[in-house]
Parts: C-alpha cells; sequence; structure tokens
C-alpha cells in the first residue's frame, strides 16, 4: 500500500467514526474569551454539522456572539484501547444560525426528526432554540500513538501526517514502549 493510500484509509476511517456518534462535544468561548465545555445533538449535512440548542445553554450564547468553536468526536473510554490514546475527530468549525423561517431550517429540522424521532415534538417549535450552522474549516484525527493527522482542503480529505517523527522519547527504549502501545 502507498504512503497515498494509507492517508486516504485514514480519512475513510476518520469519516467512519464520527459516523458512530449522535451527539458532538463542544468548545466555545464568550466575546471575554471565557472558556465553555459543553455537547449537543447534531445532524450533518453537505459535510456540516447542525445543532439546535437552547438559549438556556451558555454555549448558545458563545456561538451566536463569536461565530467559532471547536467540535470533538471522542471514543468511549470503555472502548479505548488505552486511555491516553483514545481516537478523536476534533475540527475547528465557524458557526452561523441558520434562520428559522428559511428553507434550511425545514431541511435540516427534518434531519432532526429522522435522526431523533419524537423528541424533536417536545422541542422542534420552542422559540428559544436555535438552529446553529456547525462548518469545518480543517480538523485533526488521531487514532493512536503516534497516529496523528491533519484533515485540509474543501472537503477535509486532504490528509497529512501531524509529525512523521513520532513522539520525542529520551532513549530508544522510551520509544520502543510507545511503538508497542501504537
Amino acid at each position: 500500500m502507498t504512503d497515498q493510500e494509507k492517508l486516504q484509509s485514514v480519512g475513510e476511517e476518520a469519516i467512519a467514526f464520527k459516523g458512530l456518534f449522535k451527539t458532538v462535544q463542544l468548545a466555545t468561548v464568550n466575546a471575554q474569551g471565557v472558556p465553555e465545555a459543553s455537547y449537543a445533538a447534531y445532524v450533518e449535512r453537505d459535510n456540516k454539522f447542525y445543532i439546535y440548542v437552547s438559549e438556556l445553554a451558555t454555549h448558545c450564547a458563545n456561538l451566536r456572539e463569536t461565530g467559532l468553536c471547536s467540535a470533538m468526536f471522542v471514543e468511549s473510554e470503555k472502548d479505548a484501547g488505552h486511555l491516553f490514546a483514545r481516537k478523536r475527530l476534533v475540527f475547528k468549525c465557524s458557526a452561523q444560525e441558520v434562520e428559522r423561517n428559511s428553507a434550511k431550517f425545514d431541511e435540516v429540522m427534518a434531519l432532526f426528526y429522522e435522526k431523533f424521532g419524537k423528541f424533536m415534538d417536545a422541542i422542534g417549535k420552542l422559540t428559544d432554540f436555535h438552529m446553529v450552522e456547525l462548518t469545518p474549516t480543517h480538523g485533526s484525527y488521531v487514532a493512536g500513538f503516534a497516529k496523528a493527522y491533519h484533515l485540509n482542503g474543501q472537503d477535509l480529505l486532504q490528509i497529512t501526517h501531524r509529525n512523521d517523527q513520532g513522539h520525542a522519547a529520551p532513549d530508544a527504549s522510551a520509544q520502543q514502549k510507545l511503538d508497542e502501545l501504537a
């Protein structure tokens, strides 16, 4: 397998990994730079993530104020081979509200109803909820020890190694131990 084929395989793995989740973890900041960690249920369409969040949630205000966030999908602790090397896919995103009276809102809301069923009957019409479109600008995928990659390009499928040299080990035995964990 060529290096290019290996990297293409990594991209396919990252896409499949993302598909395992119904929620996305969010990192947002307010206008003063105060951070907030949270999560939201999401749907995906055209390589964008959509969340439907209440004004009561701090991350809703942060997204509306700054238009920025980081979105993360992370392997569960119980499924991880090692807690120091949990698989994770992280995207830097721009955030923009989808107007409630738009065709896009209706189309994406249909995806929420399809994915989350009757629960959407309870919150779908609440006016304190806002649909936010998260557009990934670039990302990273960590598949284990010394298996870290950048995701770039319009479709985020231009995959490159984050660091071809691996971890900085003080000696060969330390590097060998890390390699055995990979």
